[in-house]
């Protein structure tokens, strides 16, 4: 599964929020980017984004002089941030629930930059779609669960261990499908013949009690 480091661009071009739209248009250009960060102040402060769409929108269309505006005029701040671990998918989730078209890539520092063309042309959806391949992972989740039941037991940590790992995946799968879970889930279905699973992982997943003497100590 690609990650957002593995699609971002490495080359960050940032900016003072300080200077004006005018030098901001001249870095763009000479760079041919869409969008400069807006540089930290202090390692307290958020960073912050301008973009092509953003000068357009806020300078361009209304006839103000790029010359007598500032950055933070026009940025936002703060801005969205990706992680360089996050699946590229939860990228295009992220953008398409926030409406934005490009971010930061950050973990401490500033390590680059993501955008729709990256997710686009980088990406690998079309030879491995997430739906597809997370039900292959799903079918494959339950057969070894079944395995692990009939080799270790229905109530072995192992099997309750790997039941959780199917769960996750239907979750996941039907999150991704945007359906409803099915009627009868392969976990529920384990259950009719196991129920006694469910008593072993009550138990595991009841809070541990403190004597209120204990407390008082």
């Amino acid at each position: 599964m690609l990650r957002a480091s593995d699609i971002m661009t490495d080359e960050v071009a940032t900016i003072r929020g300080s200077a004006t739209v005018a030098e901001a248009v001249k870095l763009m250009k000479f760079k041919n980017l869409r969008a400069l960060i807006v540089s930290l102040r202090s390692r307290k402060d958020a960073y912050g984004i301008v973009t092509h769409t953003d000068i357009v929108n806020k300078v361009v269309a209304y006839g103000k002089d790029p010359a007598n505006m500032r950055v933070y005029e026009v940025m936002t701040k703060p801005c969205i941030v990706v992680n360089p671990d996050l699946g590229v998918e939860y990228v295009a989730r992220l953008f398409a629930l926030t409406g934005i078209r490009i971010a930061p890539v950050i973990q401490g520092d500033l390590l680059g930059i993501v955008s729709e063309t990256d997710i686009l042309y980088k990406g690998d959806f079309v030879e491995n779609p997430k739906v597809p391949l997370l039900r292959r992972e799903l079918e494959k989740a339950v057969e070894d669960a079944i395995a692990i039941a009939k080799t270790k037991g229905a109530t072995s940590q192992e099997c309750i261990d790997a039941w959780a790992l199917v769960e996750d995946l239907e979750a996941e799968a039907t999150y991704q499908e945007g359906v409803q879970s099915p009627d009868t889930t392969p976990f529920q279905q384990f259950c009719l013949d196991h129920p006694e699973i469910l008593k072993i992982r009550h138990q595991h997943h009841e809070p541990e009690l403190v004597e209120v003497d204990q407390i008082l100590v």
